[in-house]
């Protein structure tokens, strides 16, 4: 499990973020979603997220640039994310989902991010279907 801190810009704007690894979701704080196209979930969703169990009831469509790359995906909006080791409030916490979506990878030693796998297009594949 590796973590990696840095600004991102949702909409112009910089929002500190912890990406990690051992995170499976994307989460974002009040004031990034305000910024987003948000949705009530039907059936909230429980997370254990630093030792303390909570609940997120809105989700999001998370667009923003990392890195002056743009990506989206979808995060889950909690009252609070939590403080960094640095006692920074935490904005987003960019899962490995995510990363792996976009093909963001972790470099600890050099306390950076390896956007060399970043997708330029996405190439489905799937079956042709012949409609009679």
């Amino acid at each position: 499990m590796g973590r990696i801190r840095q600004m991102i810009k949702v909409h112009g704007r910089d929002s500190w973020t912890l990406f990690d690894s051992g995170a499976r979701k994307t989460y974002i704080t009040p004031p990034v979603a305000a910024m987003l196209t948000t949705t009530r979930l039907e059936h909230p969703v429980p997370t254990a997220l630093g030792g303390a169990h909570k609940e997120a009831k809105q989700a999001a469509l998370l667009e923003a640039e990392i890195e002056g790359l743009p990506i989206s995906t979808h995060a889950l909006v909690l009252d609070r994310i939590g403080l960094d080791e640095e006692g920074k409030q935490i904005e987003v916490l960019f899962g490995a989902l995510a990363m792996q979506e976009w093909g963001i990878r972790l470099d600890p030693p050099q306390e950076k991010l390896d956007m060399t796998h970043y997708p330029t297009e996405f190439v489905e594949f799937g079956m042709e279907v012949e409609l009679t």
